[in-house]
Formats: C-alpha cells, structure tokens, sequence
C-alpha cells in the first residue's frame, strides 16, 4: 500500500457507522494504547464501545481532543496513542495538523469522523459538506501519511498499520448523522483521575 492512497477520494469513500467504526477500533487495542477522544457524539460512542481506563473523553473543549492525543504521545513515546475527532472540531483547531506534522511523533494516529454536520448542535453544515476535504488539508500540512478509509475493512487494516508502523497517520472516515450509542458520564475530575491512573502517572 503507497504512503498516499490518491485513488481513494473522499467522494469515494463509503458512508459508515460511526459507532460501528469506533467498536472496530477498540477491538485493536491489547497494549494499553491511548485514546483521547472529541466532545459530544465520538466520546459517548467510545464511552459505549469500552470503558478502558487509557480512554479519555473530552467535555466542553471542541477542537482540543488532537492538541492533548499530540501531548500524551510526545510524553509517553513509547505508548500508540490515538486521536478520535470530528470534523467540526478539527476545523476549529486546523493548527495542530501542522504541529502534528512538525513534531512528527511515530506512535500518534488520528481518525477523523466526518459526516459533514455539527451534529450535537442542530445538525448545521460544516464546510467538509461543500467543498473542504480534511485529508487534503492534513496532507498539506505536512502528514504524510493521511488517507481516507475507502470503507469498514480498509479502516480496520489502516487501523492495524497504525499500530504497528511508524506514524503520525491521519485517518479519514465519512459517517452517517445516527445517534450516539450512550452518554457519556459528565464527571471531568473522574475522567480525568481515570484517564491518568490509566496512564501509569496517578498511583
């Protein structure tokens, strides 16, 4: 597979589940592996897929969950960390993909969950649902390996490339607007204190 996947488009890319996509990628990890993941529906969709003490759900902060992935993997290197946002999100906070690229840490991944909506807001259009492709955008800044998962195999096996080569990598899905599987629990000093222990930094 070449380091870029021009052929895969994000117009040809298949629309998935998000929570489908989400449980598929926690059923990759075995090594404690970190995961930060955006406000509204990506944390409650990883809240419901597994309660691990390495997940972190982001609460009240849009735009921060690959500012703080990038942090954790610049810590603790020899940990893969992952960050999971929407596209709403990362189009607040585009600066971290260059930051991302600069600092090129080898054990980050982002995956970026697309379904053109500010979804927990009212359903408003962002600017992917016109003309804005973020893996064209992550590409420019400067990661290289950025590509959209062309559907629910291609993302798994993008997931499981990430887990064992070098990075950073930049994953893009396109998603539906279903709703989120759970809720997750609005207790930042718990998530927080979990997420540390999960760490190994918190006794």
């Amino acid at each position: 597979m070449p380091t870029h996947d021009p052929a895969v488009t994000r117009g040809a890319a298949l629309v998935m589940n998000r929570f489908d996509l989400t449980r598929r990628l926690v059923s990759k990890l075995h090594r404690e592996e970190a995961v930060v993941a955006g406000i509204g529906n990506t944390n409650f969709d990883l809240w419901a897929a597994g309660r691990r003490p390495q997940n972190f759900y982001m609460l009240g902060s849009m735009g921060l969950a690959c500012p703080i992935a990038l942090g954790v993997a610049i810590a603790q290197p020899g940990r893969r960390v992952f960050g999971v946002e929407g596209d709403g999100s990362i189009l607040m906070q585009l600066g971290c993909l260059g930051t991302i690229a600069a600092a090129a840490p080898k054990n980050l991944a982002i995956v970026i969950m697309d379904n053109g909506v500010y979804q927990i807001t009212g359903g408003q259009e962002t600017l992917t649902a016109r003309s804005t492709d973020l893996v064209a955008m992550a590409r420019g800044a400067g990661i290289a390996k950025a590509a959209w998962a062309a559907d629910e195999a291609d993302f798994e096996r993008r997931i499981e490339r990430a887990l064992a080569e070098d990075g950073p990598w930049l994953i893009g899905a396109r998603i539906d607007a279903g709703p989120p599987a759970a809720q997750t629990e609005r207790d930042p000093a718990q998530i927080r204190e979990r997420f540390m222990r999960g760490l190994g930094v918190r006794g």
